[in-house]
C-alpha cells in the first residue's frame, strides 16, 4: 500500500455522468463544495460511465487520464461526485496513489468543520463513524495484523481490524445514547413552545439561499451567515412579532441535492424543527438559474424527513442581484388551496432588508394572525373574563359604572376565539367574525 498523504488541499474533481452531456450545475455545485471544505480546485474532469466498473467505478483508460492529470497539476486529492463503495474507494487509491474522497465523505468533512453546538458535533461525529466503519482498512496495512505472539503483546486473538471495529462500535453506541438525551431535552423545549400556543415557522431551503441572513433580519439575532455552502448547521429558534401576534421562527440546516442518508438520519432532531412546524418558509435564491430544480430537490428532502405535507410559503431572496423591486404575488380569489399556495410568492432581499414587511404580512395572513379590535361591554359578573383580557394585555381603555365595564380591546383573533370558547366567554362571541 502507498503512504497516504497528510495533505489534500489541492484537489482534482471527477464528475461521472451517464449518456449525454454532463450536468454543468452539478459540477459547479461540487466545485463549490470542494472549496467550502478548504480545497483548491486544481483540475476538473468529466467521466462518462455507460457500465460502471464494480471494482473502480471508472474504466482503466479514464483512470490513466486522471492519474496523468493529477501528476501534471500536482493534485494530491481526488474528489469524486458520486457515492463510492469502500472497495471502490480503496482500489482507486491504490491505482491513483492519492487520497480519494466521494461526495458523502466530502459533505461529512464540511459538516465536521461547521458544527458549533454540542448536539451538532455529536451528530456529525456519529455520521462520520458510521461512514468510516466500512472503510477502516483503507490505506492502513497494520489493521490486518494479528495481535499477540510475543511476550507482553499477546491479545484477545482478534485482528487489529476487529479490535478497531469493536472500539468504533462502542463509540457509536455512546454517541447514540448522548444524542438520545439531547433529543429528549430538545423535545421538552419543543413541547413547551407548543403549550405556549405560538405558531411555529421553520426556514428551509437549498444551502446558500440566505436562510441565516433572513433569520437575522427578522429576529435581530447574530446567527453566522456567509456566502458559502452549509455556512450554518445548528438550528436556532427565536420568537418574533408579526402583524396580529407572535410566532416561533426556526433556522434549519441547508439542503443539497443527494444529501447523504447518513446525514439525514444523524440530523433527525435538527430537521424535526421543519417536520413539526405549522408553516415552512421555503427560501429560494431568485438569482440561481437552476432555482426550479433546487425547489424540487428541497421538496424531495422534505418528503424524506416527513415534512412534505406541511404548508409552504415560497420566498424568493436575493432580488438585489436581479435588480427588481420587492413584491408580494397574492393568490387569486377562489383559488384552490393548493393552487393558492403555489401562486403566492414574496420577493425580497434579506441582505438589504427589502420586502421584509411584505413577508411579515404574508406570514401573518397565512398563519391566521388577524386581530380583534372592538368595544366590549362586560356585566359585573364577568370579572374573570376581564382579568384574562388584562392578562393577555388586550385592554387599551376601560371605564366602569354600576352595571359593569366598557373596554376597548385589541388582541389576536386566535386569543379572542380561545377566550370566547370558555364558559364565561359569551360577551366576546358576538364580536367574532365568521369563520
Amino acid at each position: 500500500m502507498f503512504e497516504r498523504s497528510r495533505g489534500g488541499e489541492n484537489a482534482l474533481l471527477i464528475q461521472p455522468h451517464a449518456g449525454g452531456p454532463p450536468d454543468e450545475g452539478a459540477l459547479e455545485e461540487f466545485a463549490e463544495l470542494a472549496r467550502s471544505a478548504g480545497a483548491a480546485v486544481a483540475h476538473v474532469m468529466t467521466a462518462r460511465i455507460d457500465r460502471p466498473n464494480a471494482a473502480t467505478l471508472l474504466g482503466s483508460g479514464k483512470l490513466d487520464e486522471i492519474r496523468a492529470a493529477a501528476d501534471a497539476t500536482g493534485a494530491d486529492l481526488v474528489l469524486v461526485n458520486h457515492a463510492l463503495s469502500p472497495g471502490q474507494e480503496r482500489n482507486l487509491e491504490k491505482l491513483l496513489e492519492r487520497r480519494v474522497v466521494d461526495r458523502t465523505g466530502l459533505i461529512l468533512d464540511i459538516f465536521a468543520q461547521r458544527a458549533r453546538s454540542h448536539e451538532g458535533k455529536l451528530q456529525v461525529e456519529l455520521a462520520q463513524l458510521k461512514h468510516m466503519a466500512t472503510r477502516l482498512v483503507r490505506g492502513w496495512t497494520h489493521l490486518e495484523r494479528q495481535r499477540g505472539g510475543s511476550i507482553g503483546l499477546r491479545g484477545p486473538g482478534e485482528t487489529q481490524l476487529e479490535t478497531d471495529r469493536r472500539l468504533l462500535q462502542k463509540r457509536v453506541d455512546m454517541l447514540q445514547k448522548r444524542l438520545g438525551k439531547v433529543e429528549v431535552q430538545r423535545g421538552q423545549m419543543r413541547r413547551a413552545r407548543v403549550r405556549s400556543e405560538l405558531p411555529r415557522v421553520a426556514l428551509v431551503g437549498y444551502t446558500n439561499a440566505g436562510k441565516s441572513t433572513l433569520f437575522n433580519a427578522l429576529t435581530g439575532a447574530d446567527a453566522y451567515a456567509a456566502d458559502q455552502l452549509f455556512a450554518t448547521l445548528d438550528p436556532t429558534v427565536r420568537r418574533i412579532t408579526l402583524p396580529g401576534g407572535h410566532v416561533v421562527l426556526a433556522d434549519t440546516v441547508g439542503f443539497v441535492r443527494d444529501l447523504p442518508h447518513e446525514l439525514v438520519a444523524a440530523f433527525r432532531s435538527t430537521l424535526s424543527e421543519a417536520r413539526e412546524a405549522d408553516l415552512l418558509v421555503h427560501l429560494i435564491d431568485a438569482s440561481d438559474p437552476l432555482r426550479d430544480e433546487r425547489v424540487a430537490q428541497v421538496d424531495e428532502v422534505l418528503a424524506e424527513i416527513g415534512a412534505g405535507d406541511i404548508p409552504q410559503l415560497l420566498v424568493y431572496n436575493k432580488i438585489d442581484r436581479l435588480g427588481i423591486p420587492a413584491r408580494h404575488d397574492r393568490p387569486h380569489a377562489g383559488d384552490h388551496p393548493e393552487e393558492a399556495a403555489v401562486r403566492e410568492r414574496v420577493w425580497i432581499s434579506a441582505r438589504d432588508r427589502e420586502g421584509l414587511d411584505l413577508l411579515r404580512d404574508a406570514l401573518g395572513r397565512r398563519l391566521g394572525l388577524r386581530r380583534l379590535q372592538a368595544g366590549l361591554r362586560l356585566p359585573t359578573d364577568a370579572g374573570r373574563l376581564r382579568a384574562q383580557l388584562h392578562e393577555v394585555d388586550a385592554v387599551r381603555g376601560e371605564s366602569h359604572d354600576e352595571d359593569g365595564w366598557t373596554l376597548d380591546i385589541d388582541l389576536p383573533l386566535a386569543d379572542a376565539r380561545r377566550l370566547a370558547a370558555q364558559s364565561d366567554g359569551a360577551p366576546l362571541r358576538p364580536l367574532l367574525p365568521e369563520e
